[in-house]
């Protein structure tokens, strides 16, 4: 239950410094952030390899999300260093995320319908609370930009928890031979 709430309170204060850094026009606050709490889970994990392979699929997924939300004319991010469609700052919350979907998330394994839900719920509201700080803009109207983000992470959060259900049951199986 530790590892529950120490993982939850970090990894909420990354999206903090990553937002707020990116509001200010700085991208180094997430990204050390998120280095910080990629350093500290990975050396806690139970299952490196796995959260290592989420963090593969998780940028993979953040670059063609990002891309297509962008291209779209539905998001404008700030502190857009290096790419405009993902800066380091955003991809360093899509690293943080996935280093979650093991500790935080262990409950949404093989419950695809209830993480479509919780992604399509939460996946806007954090982008809403960044543009509350000012780290990205949505174009208007942005329900459109809002309904694209729930449609993108009613997707991703199941597919993401199912990986991370499968390589954990797949890692632990290994590890008991």
């Amino acid at each position: 239950m530790l590892m529950f709430w120490s993982t939850l309170v970090a990894y909420e204060l990354v999206w903090l410094a990553a937002v707020l850094g990116a509001g200010h026009g700085l991208e180094w606050p997430g990204v050390v952030a998120a280095g910080v709490f990629a350093g500290w889970r990975l050396s806690a994990s139970p299952g490196p390899r796995v959260e290592l392979k989420l963090i593969a699929v998780t940028v993979l997924l953040a670059l063609a999300l990002e891309g297509l939300w962008v291209t779209a004319g539905f998001i404008v991010y700030s502190a857009p260093w290096p790419l405009a469609n993902a800066p380091a700052w955003l991809l360093g919350l899509w690293v943080a995320f996935a280093l979650t979907l093991v500790p935080l998330f262990g409950y949404l394994h093989g419950r695809p319908a209830l993480a479509a839900l919780i992604g399509a719920a939460g996946g806007p509201l954090a982008y809403l609370g960044g543009a509350r700080a000012h780290a990205l803009q949505l174009a208007a109207p942005a329900w459109r930009g809002l309904l694209a983000l729930s449609l993108g992470w009613a997707i991703a959060m199941p597919s993401l928890t199912s990986l991370a259900g499968r390589w954990s049951r797949v890692s632990a199986v290994g590890d008991a031979r």
